[in-house]
């Protein structure tokens, strides 16, 4: 029985076609895409508006295809042409987390130092910190936009004068990512109220937006913790490690999509 590569949508009660192959080792839902086009009038409704890369169970009959069925590919060079397709509209891309930033701080001291009690005058805690190891990875930095209220300014005015309240925000971002291209923008209100004995108060309020693009970097911590006793005397040491991972982008491999996906097909149909 032939096992021919199939685009296929779910059915219309939104399940997998029962038509799919079923062998072991076989693939199903890969490589999602829109089955309508944009600005057109819709081709297929939901839960059909999605279209999936698999493998089917039987040849197609000339006759007509069951529902679900939107067509074959055929060798192995239309395989990656259509990946590739898929994968530009849906801008994909391998995005590897790599370990570039390690530092440690040991903190030792007595048991009593860790927790001093009203009378302890002992000598305290003593914290030890190497520097930080630094590595680089293998393509480009992952990078994202972001957009955040920075500072609100209220200045109240009132008979007796003027009073400001500021509130400043700021970018929210890992510690260790780099943010860049900030461009902030400013919106302002005036509410203007009179009390029953025609006392005039205006509010302006003065949001700045800010616009700004961070690198894809995210800090973590572990610690560890260990204990000595030595002529009764019990010293407690933290290893405290900061672990800084950068996530890197690199091209899609369309070609080796294409070359695994195609050897599977080949090995089914053997």
């Amino acid at each position: 029985m032939a096992h021919p590569l199939i685009k296929y949508t779910l059915t219309k009660q939104g399940r997998q076609p029962e038509w799919l192959c079923k062998e072991a080792g076989a693939f199903k839902g890969e490589h999602s895409t829109p089955a309508n086009k944009p600005g057109k009038l819709p081709r297929f409704g939901s839960p059909q508006d999605t279209i999936f890369l698999g493998m089917g169970c039987g040849d197609v009959d000339s006759d007509g295809t069951p529902d679900g069925y939107v067509g074959t590919i055929d060798s192995k060079a239309d395989l990656q042409t259509y990946i590739t397709e898929v994968g530009t509209a849906a801008g994909y891309k391998v995005v590897t987390p790599t370990v570039t930033g390690v530092s440690t701080s040991v903190i030792t001291g007595s048991s009593e130092a860790w927790n001093p009690g009203e009378d302890y005058s002992g000598p305290g805690l003593t914290t030890t910190t190497s520097d930080k190891v630094t590595s680089t990875g293998t393509g480009t930095i992952q990078t994202f936009n972001g957009s955040q209220v920075t500072k609100v300014v209220v200045e109240t005015t009132t008979a007796s004068g003027v009073s400001t309240n500021t509130t400043d925000t700021p970018i929210n971002a890992d510690p260790a990512s780099t943010v860049s291209s900030v461009t902030t923008s400013d919106s302002v209100g005036i509410v203007t109220t009179t009390n029953p004995e025609d006392v005039e108060t205006t509010v302006k309020t003065t949001t700045t937006t800010s616009a700004f693009t961070y690198t894809d970097v995210t800090t973590s911590t572990s610690t560890s913790t260990s204990s000595t006793t030595t002529d009764g005397e019990t010293t407690r040491t933290d290893t405290v490690t900061t672990t800084e991972t950068t996530n890197y982008v690199t091209d899609y491999d369309y070609a080796a999509e294409a070359t695994r996906l195609w050897d599977i097909y080949e090995a089914i149909n053997t």
